[in-house]
């Protein structure tokens, strides 16, 4: 088969590589869809890959066309999204619900081989079955919709408020429309690149700021009081200062993006951590039991319904084996404005 594999920091090649043997548990999915994941550009692009050779991706779906001896749930032909992480269940975290905490686990796409393949093999367990309604495509972007929505979940969320999303990537996008979704009061998207909080408002943000360029305006859309939820999903030292600034008192503030440098905040800034009371959460990944956990549910339901609109978020397309192409957009600031999908035929 072909798949995408990187051999060392921006050697990435199409090659011609062998089928994965299945265990008696696993199942072989012909990989449709998959995308790339802001955490996959540090591992091409820098050092951050769990070994070489390697072949990543995580979001993806496809079609089954292979069952191991000991399947029962899944069938060939079956229409399957993959679930990529992969929990030993049996770890207290496992035990408690707390799959993304798991000592050991692994997962498919970074510490095993992946999806950016003809197919990939997976426990029988990580396939989220389909049905014919939903489009490949959509189905690839039900992680990143999971971990959106993992965040708001952390915090309770519950509608009603002021809500701020610092970061307009992907999962900004996603994580907007289920604040939405949830019965935000508002919902107010912050990125310095025009194109980002274009696709932003296009999918329903009421407000779109370029904190650079409009830095007090947060403050005439709260009366100056801020935001009651705060969700930054960028990872920068920039958007995570930002949201101790713009938190009101009493406030959420939850970090789903994953820096990847040291940050450093100003002790008056961090101190507005202590004098507004603020409640600071990380966010890992999108699980909750019973795994995977309704995160994965609630997105099925709601691609369904046609609430959450997955589609506008996909702004390129490209066959698996122009992957080096769609790395070389990324190298090119503003050029990638939502998610890169591969595709197979």
């Amino acid at each position: 088969m072909k798949a995408a594999v990187l051999h060392a920091k921006n050697d990435i090649r199409i090659e011609e590589v062998e089928v994965p043997a299945l265990r008696p548990g696993d199942i072989l999915v012909q990989v449709k869809a998959t995308g790339i994941c802001g955490s996959d550009l540090p591992r091409v692009m820098g050092d951050a890959a769990h070994h070489y050779p390697i072949v990543l991706g995580h979001e993806f779906a496809g079609r089954v066309v292979e069952v191991g001896s000991a399947v029962t749930r899944v069938k060939v032909g079956d229409r399957v999204a993959g679930v990529p992480l992969v929990p030993c269940f049996a770890c207290r975290d496992c035990l408690n619900g707390h799959y993304a905490q798991c000592k050991h686990y692994s997962f498919i796409g970074s510490r095993v081989n992946g999806s950016w393949a003809d197919y990939v093999a997976i426990p029988e367990r990580n396939a989220l079955l389909l049905g014919d309604d939903i489009s490949y495509e959509e189905a690839a972007l039900i992680e990143p919709s999971a971990v959106a929505l993992h965040g708001l979940n952390l915090i309770d969320f519950r509608g009603g408020e002021h809500v701020a999303i610092l970061g307009g990537g992907n999962i900004g996008l996603l994580t907007m429309q289920w604040a939405k979704i949830l019965g935000a009061r508002s919902v107010t998207v912050f990125d310095i690149q025009e194109e980002k909080l274009e696709t932003a408002r296009q999918l329903g943000a009421d407000h779109a700021i370029d904190p650079s360029r409009q830095p007090d305006e947060w403050q005439k859309l709260t009366e100056g009081q801020g935001f009651g939820v705060v969700m930054e999903t960028a990872g920068a030292d920039a958007t995570m200062r930002l949201s101790l600034q713009i938190a009101d008192s009493k406030a959420k503030v939850c970090f789903i993006g994953t820096p990847v440098r040291d940050l450093t905040f100003p002790h008056k800034l961090f101190e507005l951590l202590n004098r507004k009371e603020l409640v600071l959460t990380g966010s890992w990944m999108s699980y909750s039991a019973p795994y995977p956990g309704s995160e994965w549910d609630m997105t099925l339901e709601h691609i369904r319904s046609r609430k959450l609109n997955l589609k506008d978020v996909v702004h390129h397309r490209l066959p698996l084996h122009q992957i080096r192409e769609a790395f070389e957009l990324y190298r090119r600031p503003g050029a990638v404005k939502g998610k890169i999908l591969l595709l197979n035929d």
